[in-house]
């Protein structure tokens, strides 16, 4: 029998200044014990059962004295990693402090939350995050003169209900180096407009969002290779090639199904008239690239998939609109979210 190994191919058009992202493809290797169910490298609507336990490893012999004892170096520290998790009133998230970033945020909407008007951008400013120790924290001058925006992982539009859940949204541990024009200002955007319209058919829609690593191939020698900048002075902060969102749309219900949607965005300039779907990918795709796990606890039965339930596409809409939302106006008439980009 095969097994398949589901992987993201990085690759950024160099003419268009957008993306070909998230390519899946299948390593067959064959097996003679253990055979295992092949997975499509196309989303279906179908997911795939988590993979068994890892084995124990067998215990030293009891009859076996060793002469030496390795985690005796417990008595100075713990090495780590360390996640670091960090809830706040509108966000949790996971820290990694070796990129500086988060390795994931996580956010929960729901309509009453999205409706709530009870906040101003104005009124909150950038900060680090001084849970994380300083000599591991992401800095502001690390972003000044970058080219970088400080880009939201989960953004303030989705937390308005409260200026204190508002101002939460502006820790450094929430922000990873996005390119501005073109992406963060514009596709991304219109990205967390597409994932607040979905509480117009959900009653409770949760999303983690957080930033990649992944390989191009070098088109010399045809090898891969994990290539990123690296902002501040002295160097501090990574820079993302490309940012992930996994969505979870309850239906409401105990017990119910939950509309699941994972996608892939470069950290490029991206046409705002690039379907949606395109960047589409299945969840365990995003699970190997990022060495989390998302939704392990969520039986398969209970599993659909997002864009099979609603038209996944965006509205576009100005910038300068979306700022004026945030920033108390009344907020304009919502939309559907199967409307067409235009």
């Amino acid at each position: 029998m095969s097994k398949t190994t589901l992987a993201i191919i990085a690759g950024v058009s160099a003419a268009a200044g957008s993306a070909a992202t998230a390519a899946i493809y299948a390593t067959r290797t064959q097996r003679k014990d253990s055979p295992s169910p092949t997975l499509s490298s196309t989303p279906t609507s179908a997911y795939p059962s988590p993979p068994p336990p890892v084995p124990i490893p067998t215990p030293l012999r009891k009859d076996l004295l060793p002469p030496v004892n390795p985690t005796g170096v417990f008595q100075y520290g713990f090495p780590g990693p360390t996640n670091d998790l960090h809830p706040t009133l509108s966000t949790t998230s996971s820290f990694d402090r070796r990129t500086r970033n988060p390795a994931w945020v996580a956010e929960h909407i729901t309509p009453a939350s999205i409706n709530a008007n009870n906040a101003d951008r104005r009124h909150s400013i950038f900060v680090e995050d001084e849970t994380i120790p300083e000599k591991f924290r992401a800095k502001l001058y690390d972003y000044f003169r970058s080219g970088y925006d400080r880009g939201h992982q989960v953004p303030a539009a989705d937390a308005k209900w409260s200026q204190d859940a508002l101002d939460n949204t502006f820790l450094l541990t929430n922000m990873c180096p996005q390119v501005g024009e073109g992406f963060n200002r514009d596709y991304w955007a219109h990205f967390e407009d597409f994932c607040r319209r979905l509480t117009n058919h959900y009653p409770s829609v949760r999303i983690v969002t957080g930033p990649l690593y992944l390989p191009k191939r070098d088109h010399e020698d045809g090898k891969w290779r994990v290539s990123y900048e690296v902002i501040g002075n002295p160097p501090n902060v990574s820079v993302p090639t490309h940012f992930y969102k996994v969505i979870f749309a309850e239906d409401g219900k105990t017990g119910g199904d939950v509309s699941l949607g994972a996608v892939v965005l470069p950290n490029a300039r991206i046409d705002n008239g690039k379907p949606l779907q395109s960047f589409e990918v299945p969840i365990e795709a995003i699970e190997r690239a990022s060495g989390l796990e998302f939704a392990g606890k969520l039986p398969t039965q209970r599993r659909k998939r997002l864009c099979e339930e609603i038209t996944c596409s965006l509205l576009v809409r100005d910038y300068a609109d979306r700022q004026k939302n945030l920033m108390g106006s009344p907020p304009p008439k919502k939309l559907g979210v199967g409307l067409r980009s235009s």
